[in-house]
């Protein structure tokens, strides 16, 4: 099979191959999907590239967690009835050497998540890290009719969809963006306020946007930039849920936020509990079959160019999900 893949870590065009590869056969309990997109995230480029507990796993590796395509073989146990179905994968290269840059993944039959009529395998390409990512944080934030919920970087994949799905759950909506074309961006995704977290003024913007009270829950996308900024955000009894950092340590307004009784929620996507997977699976399977999302695809590139995308990708410059064609 055609797959892109790399030996040792380091920048994007030194270190990445596209050539043939076995074609994997599925194992007892698992699906093999011929997969026809799969989805570029930030966590790709940084394995790639190395850092702090991001070694090589293996002598060789097929990266990417996301992907969307066909089932057209099954293991032993699997019900034959799988075949033909298109799916979603989720977690495709968690622990393991290869994921879904490549024609063909074979993965545990759980996570290849059949795809509801009326949403295009383009689409199913970009729910795996950010959508999950956005759903699970909006469900610990758990807003309803009456709160407010601040979404930091409100124009970035992750962003673009816990916009939408807090507001599905009927909260206003403020976001945070850095440019009026993100601004924009944001606010086609349902965005109550868009401020730019830069203006000296921001968090009074927030404060009037809020008559004064502050938010119930923050989605924050980078802890370590904006810890500082919280006593002028939060209400009190507020709460912070940590999808991303920049650094291995952030600076926390300690004091203010233990007087003010915040609480401050982590998780990585990769590794939340069954329970609460298998409830944002149920819930994301929803918002699907009602169409109340949108997908947004900012970059489609083919395979042979996935160099190209991980560096755009780590560049930051897209709003919207990259794609690669497999």
């Amino acid at each position: 099979m055609r797959a892109a893949y790399y030996t040792q870590q380091g920048p994007a065009p030194e270190v990445f191959t596209v050539g043939e590869q076995p074609t994997p056969q599925p194992g007892p309990g698992e699906v093999r999907v011929r997969l026809r997109w799969s989805g570029v995230n930030p966590s790709d480029w940084k394995t790639r590239k190395g850092g702090p507990g991001r070694k090589l796993m293996a002598p060789l590796i097929v990266p990417h967690s996301d992907g969307a395509g066909v089932i057209d073989a099954v293991g032993e146990g699997v019900q034959a009835s799988r075949i033909g179905e298109r799916v979603w994968i989720w977690n495709g290269q968690w622990k393991r050497p290869f994921g879904t840059a490549a024609q063909w993944i074979a993965l545990p039959s759980a996570q290849a998540v059949k795809l509801p009529d009326g949403v295009d395998e383009e689409s199913g390409a970009c729910l795996g890290i950010p959508a999950f990512t956005a759903l699970h944080a909006v469900r610990l934030a758990a807003p309803r009719p009456g709160t407010t919920v601040l979404v930091a970087g409100g124009a970035g994949s992750v962003g673009h969809y816990a916009i939408q799905m807090a507001k599905a759950r009927g909260a206003m909506v403020i976001a945070s963006a850095s440019s009026p074309d993100k601004a924009r961006h944001a606010q086609a995704a349902g965005a109550d306020h868009v401020f730019d977290y830069r203006a000296s003024d921001f968090t009074a913007q927030v404060q009037a946007a809020t008559g004064g009270a502050g938010v119930d829950a923050l989605i924050e996308v980078n802890l370590t930039a904006n810890a500082s900024l919280y006593p002028g955000l939060l209400k009190a009894h507020g709460q912070v849920i940590v999808y991303g950092i920049t650094g291995a340590e952030a600076s926390l307004p300690a004091l203010w936020l233990m007087q003010n009784s915040v609480a401050l929620k982590f998780f990585m996507i990769y590794d939340i509990p069954q329970a609460d997977r298998e409830a944002a699976l149920t819930e994301l399977d929803a918002l699907l079959r009602t169409q109340r999302l949108q997908h947004t695809v900012a970059l489609r590139f083919p395979l042979e160019r996935i160099a190209e995308a991980h560096d755009i990708v780590e560049r930051g410059e897209p709003m919207g999900h990259v794609l690669l064609e497999v």
